[in-house]
Formats: C-alpha cells, sequence, structure tokens
C-alpha cells in the first residue's frame, strides 16, 4: 500500500532506510550499490529529504553522510507507518506484549538495514516460553502475509555473547525499561 502513496522506488527506498532504523547512515556511492540505481535519482531524493528537514547530513572525509533527523516534527509519524508497513506493529501488539519476562526485541536482517524483504529477522532475549512464542509468531505471520525468523537467548547468555550474536544493521525493538 505504502508503494501506491509513494510512486517513487527510490523515495520509497530511501524512507524504509532511513526511518525504520533512525541510526542508519548511508551515503551515495552506497545506496548507489545497495539500489541499484543511478546516483542522479538518488541524489535528487536525498536533497529533497534534506531540503524539508527530514534527512541530516555531515561530511566524513570526502563523503556526505545522510541520517534521518529525528527531531523532525513527522519523525515518528513515519517511523510508525513503516512499522505498519512491514507488520512490525502486530508483532509489538500479538507477540512481545504477550510474552511474559522478556528483556528486549532486536530486529537484525535485511529489514533492519531498510531494505524490503519478506522475512522479518528478531532476537529475542529473556526467560521465555518457546513453545508460546511459536504459536504466537505462526498466527502473526498469517496476519501479515511474511515469514518470522527468530531465535531466543536466555539474558546472561545474551550478554556473554552479545558481540557475535548482533550484526552492525541491527536495532532494539523492544525493550521492557
Amino acid at each position: 500500500m505504502l508503494d501506491t502513496l509513494i510512486s517513487s522506488k527510490t523515495r520509497l527506498k530511501l524512507i524504509l532506510k532511513f526511518f525504520l532504523n533512525s541510526n542508519t547512515k548511508a551515503y551515495l556511492r552506497g545506496l548507489e550499490e545497495e539500489f541499484g540505481e543511478s546516483t542522479n535519482a538518488i541524489r535528487l531524493e536525498l536533497n529533497k529529504f534534506e531540503e524539508v528537514g527530514l534527512l541530516a547530513s555531515e561530511s566524513e572525509g570526502n563523503k556526505k553522510l545522510y541520517q534521518a533527523n529525528r527531531k523532525h516534527p513527522f519523525y515518528k509519524d513515519l517511523h510508525q507507518i513503516l512499522l505498519k508497513f512491514t507488520g512490525l506493529d502486530q508483532i509489538l501488539d500479538r507477540v512481545v506484549s504477550r510474552l511474559g519476562d522478556l528483556d528486549e526485541v532486536y530486529l537484525v536482517g535485511k529489514l533492519s538495514r531498510g531494505l524490503e524483504s519478506p522475512i522479518i529477522d528478531l532476537v529475542f532475549v529473556g526467560d521465555i516460553d518457546k513453545d508460546y512464542l511459536h504459536t504466537l509468531v505462526v498466527k502473526t505471520e498469517e496476519l501479515i502475509q511474511k515469514k518470522i525468523k527468530y531465535v531466543v537467548f536466555g539474558l546472561s547468555e545474551f550478554n556473554s555473547l552479545e558481540q557475535e550474536i548482533l550484526p552492525k544493521d541491527h536495532f532494539l525493538l523492544w525493550t521492557k525499561e
């Protein structure tokens, strides 16, 4: 549905890239390689986003790095729309809220990098009933029409292995604090 509202595929890719995971930073050439599109099309969209203040930029050597401007009044709204678009809102509502002794949930994989994906990759941290988690995931997959891959770690196990478990482009989707 979002692709109906936003007809520019480049613009939609940039919105996903920067507003789903606000920690994402990228530069023009990297986006060109990732999206497989011309630098001109990407540059035009980046300039538009920067002009209206949705993206902030900084120079790093001879590269201009872009990142979502979390202080922009529309940032939270765009982020919420993307949670709905990707199905992550349903995961939070139907899975995370019902698990009990859960400490954190991380989004990893393609979606955490702002790339569209039919698979949602999650890392659950806490002392949870894995059978119940599986039941909730199956029901949610039917609802959102996407597959959910997940792994579960106890808190102490996660703390000792965090560097090996989480890829660079992960983000904290939920925490109990």
